[in-house]
C-alpha cells in the first residue's frame, strides 16, 4: 500500500518535472544559445536561462560599451525569438503544469523576462512585522510584501551553500520515495 501525503495547502501540487531540463533542451532551437540552457523549476514555474555568445567590440571598449554591447545582444534576443519562445513556453506550460518565464544571460549581463509573481500567504506576529514595517518606513521597501521578499533574497544570498545541501537531500528522499517498497 502506498500512502500518497497532501501538500500542507490542500492545493494539488503539479506533475514531477525531473526531466524539464533534457526536454526543454531538446525543445530549444538550435543556434540559440551557446551551451544547454538552465532550467530552474518551483512548483509554480519553470525559468529557462540560455547563455548569448558576447557581441564583438573594439579592443578600446569600456566595461560600460560591454554592458552595453550585452544588453543590446539580449534584447535582440528577445525581440527575434519572441513568436518561438512563446510556442515553446506553451508546450511546457502543458507538460509540467507551470508557467515559463525566460532569461537571457551574456557576458555579466542578465535580464529575466517576464515571470511570475506569486502571492504567499503568511501569517507574522507583531515582532516580525515590526521588522517590515522598519524596513518601509526606512525607504528599503515600498511595502511589507517588497520587504518580506528583500527578506528572503538576503536570506537566500547568505545561506546559499546551506540551502543547496538541503534541496540536495530533498532531492535524494523524493528518489527514496519512488524507489519505496510499493514502487
Amino acid at each position: 500500500m502506498r500512502i500518497r501525503m497532501s501538500p500542507p495547502s490542500g492545493r494539488t501540487e503539479p506533475p514531477a518535472a525531473d526531466d524539464a531540463a533534457a526536454w526543454v533542451t531538446g525543445a530549444v532551437p538550435d543556434g540559440w544559445f551557446i551551451e544547454p540552457p538552465e532550467v530552474v523549476v518551483d512548483r509554480d514555474e519553470i525559468i529557462i536561462w540560455g547563455r548569448l555568445p558576447k557581441p564583438e567590440l573594439t579592443a578600446d571598449a569600456t566595461d560600460a560599451d560591454r554592458a552595453a554591447g550585452q544588453a543590446g545582444r539580449i534584447a535582440q534576443f528577445r525581440e527575434d525569438t519572441r513568436d518561438a519562445r512563446i510556442r515553446v513556453a506553451r508546450q511546457v506550460e502543458h507538460r509540467y503544469q507551470r508557467k515559463v518565464a525566460w532569461g537571457a544571460r551574456c557576458g555579466d549581463t542578465s535580464d529575466l523576462f517576464t515571470h511570475l509573481s506569486a502571492p504567499v500567504m503568511t501569517r507574522l506576529r507583531q515582532p516580525e512585522r515590526q521588522v517590515l514595517d522598519t524596513l518601509v518606513d526606512a525607504g528599503v521597501a515600498r511595502s511589507r510584501s517588497d520587504a518580506l521578499a528583500w527578506c528572503v533574497k538576503l536570506v537566500g544570498r547568505h545561506t546559499e551553500d546551506w540551502l543547496g545541501e538541503l534541496r540536495e537531500a530533498m532531492t535524494r528522499v523524493d528518489e527514496l520515495r519512488r524507489q519505496g517498497p510499493d514502487a
